[in-house]
């Protein structure tokens, strides 16, 4: 899960597995696999960063093999 912000200054908690696409447009629209569209402060550089340490948050709970 990664915490984003609205345009309200709300934040809130996505599933960055959920998360089919990043766009600036020139806001932040964030698409889910669902089809949903969320609009975020965060640029894209910083959502793409948040899930790729979201991704690598979950490599380090994984037992070693």
């Amino acid at each position: 899960m990664i915490t984003v912000t609205r345009l309200n200054g709300k934040k809130f908690v996505v599933n960055a597995e959920l998360i089919r696409t990043v766009e600036e447009n020139p806001d932040t629209t964030i698409q889910l696999i669902n089809g949903d569209h969320v609009i975020v402060r965060e640029s894209l550089r910083e959502v793409v960063e948040l899930a790729i340490e979201y991704g690598r948050s979950l490599r380090k709970l994984l037992p070693p093999s």
